[in-house]
C-alpha cells in the first residue's frame, strides 16, 4: 500500500473504524520520556494511577518469558526492571481493548494471547541474532495485527474471512479483505501505529507485512533495516503458530512461501532456525 494517501482517502479507508486515541497516561509517559533524564520513579506513579496498567505490568514482569525467582509485587521495581520502551507497549497494548466491548474482547482471547507470544519471541530472536533494536521488535510484535480487533468490532463476518485467508494455499489474506471490505487490517494497523506514534519502521513493516514475498524480490537498495524487522516478525509469527491461533488453518502458507527468504536474509540457516525455537522454548514462549 502506498502511505502517502491525503486526508479524503484516509478517512475513506477508515470510513466506520474507530482509531483509539493515545491514552492520557501514555501522553504523561511520552513527556516524562522526553525528558533529558526521565524520572522512573515519576513512570512509575504515572502507572501506578491506573490499577488495570498496574496489573499488566505486573502479569508481565511475572511472566515465564523473564523467569524470575520470586514475583515481584512492586510497580517501581517493575518499571526498573521493563524500562519506559516496553511500558509504552503495554500501555498502548491495552488502549487497544479500551475501545471494544466485553464480548468482543473475550472473542479475541486468542488474539490477545499470541500478539503477546509473537512480541516476546521477536524481543527473543533479537537478543539471539545480536539485533540491537529489541524494544522495537517487540513493538512490532505487539501490535503488527492490532488493526484485528478493530476490523472485527467494524464488520460482520470478518471473522470468517479472515479464517479463510489464513487456510488458502495462496495466502492472499489482504488480497481477500480488500474485495471484501475495501480495505484490510494492515492499513487499520498502519494508521494506528502511525497515529501513537510508534518507531517509523513498525509502521512501515505494519503496513507491508503480508507484502512480503514483493520485498524480498523487489528489495529496495539500502531497505535491509525494514526485511530485518520482516524476517523477525515472520519468523516470529510462524514459531507462536498465529496461523494456528488466529486463522484455524492447518499449514503456515505464508511461511511456506517466503520464510526461505527470511533466514537467507538473516543469512540463517534451517539448522539455525531450530535452534532459535528451541531457545524460545526454552524461555516459555512460542508454544505452538
Amino acid at each position: 500500500m502506498s502511505t502517502g494517501l491525503n486526508d479524503e482517502q484516509i478517512q475513506r479507508v477508515l470510513q466506520g473504524i474507530t482509531i483509539p486515541p493515545q491514552p492520557q497516561v501514555m501522553v504523561d509517559l511520552h513527556m516524562e520520556q522526553a525528558m533529558p533524564e526521565p524520572d522512573m520513579s515519576r513512570i512509575a506513579d504515572i502507572i501506578a494511577q491506573d490499577v488495570g496498567l498496574s496489573a499488566a505490568v505486573l502479569k508481565f514482569v511475572n511472566s515465564a518469558y523473564f523467569g524470575l525467582p520470586r514475583k515481584i509485587s512492586s510497580i517501581q521495581q517493575a518499571v526498573m526492571m521493563l524500562g519506559i520502551n516496553a511500558i509504552a507497549n503495554i500501555v498502548n497494548g491495552l488502549a487497544v481493548k479500551s475501545e471494544l466491548s466485553d464480548g468482543a474482547i473475550e472473542s479475541l482471547h486468542h488474539f490477545w494471547d499470541n500478539a503477546m507470544d509473537v512480541a516476546a519471541v521477536c524481543a527473543s530472536i533479537a537478543n539471539q541474532i545480536g539485533f540491537k533494536y529489541g524494544d522495537e521488535c517487540y513493538a512490532l510484535g505487539l501490535f503488527h495485527n492490532a488493526g484485528i480487533p478493530l476490523m472485527m468490532s467494524r464488520f460482520e463476518g470478518y471473522k470468517q474471512v479472515l479464517e479463510s485467508g489464513y487456510q488458502s494455499s495462496n495466502f492472499e489474506l489482504t488480497d481477500l479483505e480488500n474485495r471484501t471490505f475495501k480495505t484490510n487490517h494492515s492499513v487499520v494497523g498502519y494508521y494506528l501505529a502511525k497515529s501513537w506514534a510508534l518507531p517509523k519502521t513498525c509502521c512501515h513493516v505494519i503496513a507491508h507485512q503480508h507484502r512480503a514475498h514483493k520485498l524480498y524480490t523487489n528489495r529496495i537498495a539500502g531497505d535491509s533495516k525494514h526485511l530485518t524487522f520482516l524476517s523477525i516478525l515472520k519468523m516470529a509469527e510462524h514459531i507462536s503458530g498465529t496461523y494456528k491461533h488466529l486463522g484455524k488453518a492447518a499449514e503456515d502458507y505464508e511461511w511456506m512461501d517466503i520464510g526461505h527468504y527470511a533466514l537467507e536474509h538473516l543469512e540463517l540457516t534451517e539448522y539455525d532456525f531450530e535452534g532459535i525455537i528451541d531457545v524460545c522454548r526454552e524461555q516459555g514462549i512460542g508454544m505452538v
